[in-house]
């Protein structure tokens, strides 16, 4: 297994994982609209989208980080956003691989570290950041507006 940035030849075999990973959280497949959408990520740079690929070049999972500043640390932050394994390749590490990578990517940016966010029920993603040392936050509370 390697893990390696994601580029626009990847962009065939991760529109269908995203999308997939999209279908999990019940949204609607949209499979051209998610080409366009990564391809955009990706060409302005504005995430970094790791990807886990099998001796045979299947792509077994991926990561989607974006950038955010701290203020009071002056620092970048990065957003975990997206994580996502395909079920043939679960239970082989490949989500610590690619945490792993993540973390790799705030130690060479210099930044403050890594935030996550994930429902109190998803048992196996809580209990896969405690296991990757990830700190739960229970001192504040997290509020978003939607339009």
């Amino acid at each position: 297994m390697t893990v390696s940035k994601a580029t626009l030849h990847d962009i065939e075999p991760l529109s269908v994982l995203f999308d997939e990973y999209r279908i999990f959280y019940k949204k609607e497949s949209e499979l051209q609209n998610i080409k366009a959408f990564l391809s955009e990520r990706i060409n302005n740079s504005d995430s970094v989208i790791f990807v886990a690929k099998s001796a045979d070049g299947d792509l077994m999972g991926f990561v989607q980080l974006y950038p955010l500043f701290s203020s009071t640390r002056m620092k970048r932050l990065w957003l975990l956003n997206d994580l996502y394994v395909n079920p043939r390749f679960r239970g082989l590490n490949v989500s610590v691989m690619l945490i792993d990578n993540s973390k790799q990517l705030a130690r060479e940016t210099n930044s403050a570290g890594l935030l996550l966010e994930t429902a109190k029920s998803n048992t196996i993603g809580n209990n896969l950041y405690l296991k990757t040392d990830f700190s739960l936050d229970t001192d504040h509370n997290y509020y978003s507006w939607n339009d």
